[in-house]
């Protein structure tokens, strides 16, 4: 245990690093209890001045740091060595390297990061980036498990600092597609519906809830085509960033996504030869690098959703382009939010409905290829 004060000048990889993150990455023996009790009693200074475990530190700061804290326990964390399987599939998602990060396409029903009861997951397979004696590369935002596409992996923690400022800031842009049931009669909306957690689903399902405790959530659609009235492929423009906000927006304006049962139920499945998988996907990304690059990256649709495109007769080629960054007029808007609300309030009113027959399900109609 040190007895002696000390003193640590924050270095270009930690810019914009939290305080408490700071102390997990430099000095992991001292708990957050220590820390947060330290910062209170001003004992931990930035600078001279007083600080905050949530304070950001800048490159060349001077971090002042009391003695005591160690926890003798706490060992170092043991890494379980990877399989041949798992370096291989760390190896197939990756579709682009740049000096600051790592671009993955993250297949479906990989968990971004462990839970209770997941072993397989991203953050497992992040060893298999490391590089010679270079830190481990990090996460800097999620895909739901059953959510394919884009994944960013920071390389170092100065470069997972600046990302995460573009993710928080809303300067990242990015586009998802998704096939969802029905045609909306908005071709090109923003849907603002506030989210909170449902009651006693432990935090695992998301609701819309307009009661003034609800989380600001928004969400820009466009709607690239449709095959009759039955379904849509819409492109997604998360404008916030809450846990299934995709998925609970689009089943909200009556419009769920295509094989995701939790939110849309028994009506969110097509018969025939569509895939009973959810069909959202990362499609691409847009965001500032440090040294004032720009990562823009593609990812290709996994199996099933490009089965389910060909089969419904839709081209990728028509959403290429990256859509412009206005937003609906304001009568377009109030409409919008309007027809969500009104069929969310008839959707509580009726209930769950009776389940269907056999003889019920819903059919898609082949459609011609575009020439």
């Amino acid at each position: 245990m040190s007895t002696e004060v000390r003193q640590f000048t924050v270095g270009p990889d930690d810019e914009g690093v939290r305080l408490d993150r700071w102390f997990k990455r430099h000095l992991p023996q001292i708990g957050f209890a220590t820390i947060s009790r330290w910062a209170r009693t001003g004992q931990i200074r930035v600078d001279g001045k007083r600080t905050d475990p949530a304070d950001r530190l800048s490159a060349g700061q001077v971090l002042r740091v009391p003695p005591g804290g160690e926890q003798a326990e706490r060992g170092p964390r043991i890494k379980k060595p990877l399989s041949e399987d798992q370096k291989r599939l760390a190896e197939a998602m990756v579709i682009r390297t740049t000096p600051s990060a790592f671009v993955l396409n993250k297949p479906p029903g990989l968990a971004t990061q462990g839970g209770s009861g997941t072993h397989e997951h991203v953050d497992g397979l992040l060893d298999a980036y490391i590089e010679g004696d270079g830190p481990r590369p990090r996460l800097v935002h999620r895909l739901d498990k059953d959510t394919s596409g884009v994944l960013l992996i920071a390389r170092t923690p100065g470069s997972a600092a600046q990302f995460s400022k573009h993710f928080s800031g809303r300067s990242a842009r990015k586009i998802y597609w998704a096939l969802v049931m029905g045609v909306p009669d908005i071709e090109d909306g923003l849907i603002e519906l506030p989210l909170a957690k449902q009651p006693g689903s432990g935090g695992e399902k998301m609701m819309v809830d307009q009661s003034g405790e609800g989380q600001s959530a928004r969400t820009r659609y466009r709607v690239l085509d449709h095959a009759g009235n039955r379904a849509a492929w819409v492109e997604l423009q998360p404008l916030t960033g809450r846990t299934h906000q995709l998925r609970v927006h689009m089943a909200a304006i009556g419009h769920p996504i295509v094989g995701d049962g939790k939110y849309g139920g028994k009506d969110a499945f097509l018969s025939g030869t569509i895939s009973r998988k959810m069909h959202l996907h990362a499609r691409r990304l847009v965001i500032p690098a440090p040294g004032g690059q720009t990562i823009d990256v593609v990812a290709d649709l996994p199996e099933h959703f490009a089965g389910s495109m060909e089969n419904l007769g839709f081209d990728s080629a028509d959403g290429a382009a990256l859509p412009p960054t206005r937003t609906p007029p304001d009568k377009g808007i109030k409409k919008a939010q309007a027809k969500a609300h009104a069929k969310q309030y008839r959707k509580e009113r009726r209930g769950e409905r009776h389940n269907r027959g056999p003889g019920d399900e819903r059919k898609i109609p082949a459609r011609p290829k575009k020439k």
